[in-house]
């Protein structure tokens, strides 16, 4: 299964010189813990360039009690964006994140352009849905047994 078919391509997005009371009312009224940062540059339109988190406006902001105003959102986003493309494996997805510590990846075309995201709720609710399937599985395989035991 490739990220594509799975991410979540509802994506939030913002531009750098958004100010960050405006993202974070974009976190609320969207229901979501991040904000994707984009760009429109030449040959792609809605290029990710960093991205934005609810734990980085607490972390970064809220509770070093950091004036608000005074910033926009190019001043606290991550800007070493870590992206996957579309076509590549969930496996190889989850080995990304795992090696880079992070719970969100970033979803992009072969041009570059924003094609979603993919986040650790994601794949948890895609195994839990497999791991579902295989549960079946084994409790058909042990009806199966009781049957012939009979």
């Amino acid at each position: 299964m490739s990220v594509g078919e799975f991410c979540n391509r509802q994506v939030v997005i913002a531009r750098p010189e958004s100010d960050i009371i405006a993202v974070a009312k974009l976190m609320r009224h969207h229901h979501v813990g991040d904000v994707v940062i984009i760009q429109d540059k030449e040959g792609a339109n809605r290029v990710p360039v960093g991205i934005i988190t609810d734990r980085d406006l607490v972390i970064e902001l809220l509770a070093l009690e950091v004036n608000l105003e005074l910033l926009t959102v190019e001043d606290v986003m991550s800007s070493e964006l870590v992206t996957c493309l579309e076509s590549d494996g969930i496996w190889d997805a989850l080995q990304r994140m795992q090696s880079k510590a992070i719970r969100r990846l970033v979803v992009v075309s072969d041009e570059g352009s924003l094609v979603g995201i993919l986040t650790v709720d994601d794949l948890l609710e895609l195994l839990a849905e497999e791991m579902a399937i295989l549960a079946k599985v084994i409790l058909g395989q042990q009806a199966k047994e009781r049957h012939y035991k009979e």
